[in-house]
């Protein structure tokens, strides 16, 4: 009896369904291009204030890697009305918190702040947008700062270069060959016109999105971000302002042909000279052509396999599949299958080559998605005195069971629970929100994908998580890296 309930309950606990509370947004645009994207929620008086640029590693110049991870450091020196490493105290001083983060594909900025402070915030990005400090000072202690963080998080921790690895022979051609860290050397190579050039190209209203969601008052906010935001210029204009307050008298005149002392340096639009108003009209319908990278469509041809020697004690094996952009619908049947295999103690993976075999100290395989294309990982570090290759038999076998036969009705349920939990959690804090809207409508076009996360991850079939399986997880289109230890 007690084992019928048991099951019973179990069938309950799988088949109960988590509901999504709609986010409730607003969003439009500012005549400067800027996207703003607003959500009103009571519950706590906090409010997260995101500013979204649509400019990552994939963006840089070939010969000037690490410049977008490098940004997301010195933008935080200040600006022209902001003291040099006074963004941290201002937030803390009331408060909040701040950070930044930054991918192949975008850099992320935020504030998470009591509610009646979500004015300090705009200001404070705002400030960032119009008119930051990108000057030598600045670029120099920021360059120590990147150093020490390779040093720390890449350099110093084992199996840390895999990424990297892995990348640089997956994407021949595309700018995923390098990771946001970028190369010491490029950025000690760059000289100040290098990262004013860069924030001059990626840091402007039309590859900006705001996004704000918590305890806010939405027709407040709307007046607060056209003050801050709206008089931002557009198109080249935002460039010629920043020459305004950086260049020289001789170097403003060549670039442009007039004097800068015919432009306000407070409100370049509130200029009142013809001549100066004519080139700010000319410059604000010129508009900024922020560079776009294409789609990867390059497979991997055959298999390509590599050696490298770290400063580990157990040996590791890494293997990466290609997989399509992170918008492909086939990027949800990925994740599950990737939880099957390795979601947990109870996953295949785990069961397997951990438990059973006893073959491996850690395994896990999982869908690094992008949005130009992406891969997808499996690793493992090996027990003393195993094989790599045996390894990799292993998870062959592992992926071969995947693609020859359907998954249970219980792992698919479970799984299924999984993601509804994670989409719920994901959209718990108004932080979580604030991100979720922004990255939809970059990425996919639409903040209104927020709301439909369930509704995807329902739609994937156990056909669907076979096909996957069958379709980019194939043996001889493959990277494969055998991590061993330094010979000493």
């Amino acid at each position: 009896m007690k084992s019928i309930f048991i099951t019973l309950l179990a069938l309950i606990l799988l088949n109960t369904g988590f509901a999504q509370s709609k986010i409730n947004y607003i969003e439009y645009d500012l005549p400067n291009g800027i996207h703003v994207i607003l959500h009103e929620e009571h519950s706590t008086p906090i409010v997260a204030v995101s500013v979204l640029y649509h400019v990552g590693s994939k963006n840089e110049n070939t010969e000037r890697t690490g410049f977008a991870h490098f940004f997301e450091h010195l933008l935080f020196e200040g600006s022209q009305n902001i003291g040099r490493g006074e963004y941290s105290k201002l937030v803390e001083k009331n408060g909040g918190t701040l950070n930044a983060n930054t991918s192949q594909d975008r850099t992320y900025y935020y504030e998470i702040l009591p509610s009646n402070q979500l004015e300090l915030g705009l200001w404070l990005e705002s400030e960032r947008m119009l008119h930051a400090k990108v000057e030598n000072v600045g670029i120099e202690t920021q360059r120590s700062v990147v150093k020490e963080e390779k040093r720390q998080r890449v350099d110093n921790q084992p199996y840390a270069s895999f990424i990297s690895e892995m990348f640089k022979r997956a994407f021949p051609s595309h700018p995923y060959r390098w990771v946001p860290i970028g190369s010491m050397e490029h950025l000690d190579a760059a000289v100040e016109a290098d990262y004013v050039q860069f924030y001059q190209d990626f840091y402007v209203p039309n590859n900006a999105t705001i996004s704000i969601a918590g305890d806010i008052p939405i027709e407040k906010t709307k007046l607060w971000i056209e003050q801050y935001f709206g008089s931002i210029p557009s198109g080249q204009a935002i460039n010629l302002y920043r020459d305004v307050l950086s260049l020289s008298s001789e170097k403003f005149v060549a670039k442009y042909g007039i004097d800068k002392s015919k432009f306000d340096a407070k409100d370049i639009n509130k200029t009142k000279d013809k001549a100066a108003i004519a080139v700010l009209n000319k410059l604000k319908a010129t508009p900024i052509v922020v560079r776009r990278t294409q789609k990867d469509k390059e497979p991997i041809r055959g298999v390509i396999t590599d050696t490298i020697y770290d400063n580990i004690q157990l040996p590791g094996i890494f293997m990466g599949y290609k997989i399509p952009d992170q918008k492909n619908a086939d990027s949800y049947a990925l994740e599950f299958m990737n939880e099957i295999l390795s979601g947990g103690n109870s996953s295949r993976i785990n069961k397997n080559l951990i438990e059973k075999k006893q073959i491996a100290t850690y395994a896990s395989s999982f869908n690094y998605g992008l949005e130009d294309g992406g891969m997808n990982i499996f690793l493992a570090l090996a027990k003393e005195g195993v094989s790599l290759t045996d390894i990799q038999d292993a998870f062959d076998i592992e992926i071969r069971a995947m693609k020859d036969q359907l998954i249970s009705d219980e792992e698919y349920q479970s799984v299924l629970n999984k993601f509804e939990k994670q989409v719920v959690e994901s959209t718990s804090s108004v932080a979580g929100i604030a991100e979720s809207l922004a990255d939809n409508y970059v990425y996919y076009g639409t903040a209104a994908r927020t709301n439909q996360m369930l509704e995807m991850y329902r739609k994937v079939t156990k056909e669907d998580i076979q096909r996957v399986a069958n379709t980019y997880l194939t043996d001889n289109a493959r990277v494969i890296l055998y991590y061993l230890p330094t010979e000493k």
